[in-house]
């Protein structure tokens, strides 16, 4: 294949695989993401393509990701955990994150922050557990129910071999 038939055929492949992310109801962007997006996607296939080449290994860099707030800012309120993505305040991170493409370690690297950074808001966190402790979540069976703990076993069923023999 020529060098020019595959970059129209990469450019191709690039672009509508950009069209079906931008209608897929669920991607949230800007107009100024479409093109670094595009961009990605392109040198993606192009690098997969070239001779089934691996991909080149891309560092996270803190400086390309400045945050919207301070870490401390983020952690400020006990009701929510401010997004250092974009601002917005949320009880849990973690959905948030998956939007983004992100797993909660990734984005504790891409902003340099601890390992033990939360990702659920405390005051949430407080109220799960106790409607958790609550319904009885992680108790025994026998501990939530107090009658039929008391109760006695049934008697064991014979066998129908046994009860052939027995005849």
């Amino acid at each position: 294949m020529s060098d020019n038939a595959f970059k129209l055929k990469s450019i191709y492949f690039a672009t509508e695989l950009t069209a079906a992310w931008l209608a897929n109801p669920n991607t949230r962007t800007s107009a100024d993401d479409v093109p670094s997006f595009l961009k990605n996607v392109y040198e993606t296939i192009a690098a997969i393509s070239n001779d089934n080449q691996a991909l080149p290994a891309t560092e996270v860099d803190t400086k390309d990701y400045p945050p919207a707030v301070t870490a401390r800012k983020s952690l400020a309120s006990s009701d929510v955990i401010i997004s250092l993505i974009d601002g917005k305040p949320y009880k849990t991170l973690r959905r948030h994150l998956a939007a983004k493409g992100l797993t909660p370690a990734e984005y504790r690297k891409r902003y340099g922050l601890k390992a033990d950074y939360p990702m659920v808001a405390p005051d949430y966190s407080e109220r799960r557990r106790e409607l958790a402790n609550k319904n009885g979540l992680g108790r025994h069976r026998a501990q939530t129910t107090g009658a039929k703990a008391t109760a006695k076993p049934a008697a064991p069923r014979k066998r129908k071999t046994q009860e052939i023999a027995a005849e």
